[in-house]
């Protein structure tokens, strides 16, 4: 599985961006969808997850409530939608596959793409 993650830029604190992230394999679909960011200084970060058929999502706290994940097995892309943006959310962030949601939210990842910077502003 070849991930590819795009719609990264610079973004005043209070906007939104939303992340994309093309898959190329056919065995996408069988695969949990996640982000995972990391900040300057910091270690990696889990951000939000989906089930294979989208049935299942997890965030972490950080995030929930500001950043949704959706996925469209039949496109092979899955996105992230980041609304009400903090400082703290600048980091790069990475599309991942995994075998579930739960070994994502773990850090058990299958795949990494490469990842895409988020820069917050004030």
């Amino acid at each position: 599985v070849q991930l590819q993650a795009s719609g990264g830029g610079l973004v005043q604190a209070g906007g939104s961006l939303t992340l994309a992230c093309a898959a190329s394999a056919r065995t996408f679909g069988f695969y949990a969808l996640g982000w995972i960011r990391q900040a300057p200084g910091k270690e990696r970060e889990f951000v939000a997850a989906v089930s294979w058929n989208g049935d299942s999502t997890d965030y972490s706290d950080s995030v929930r409530g500001r950043f949704t994940i959706f996925r469209d097995n039949a496109k092979n892309t899955v996105s992230l939608q980041m609304n009400s943006l903090k400082l703290e959310d600048t980091a790069v962030y990475y599309c991942a596959a995994g075998g579930g949601v739960r070994s994502l939210t773990n850090g058990d990842v299958n795949y990494w793409g490469k990842g895409t910077q988020v820069t917050v502003s004030s």
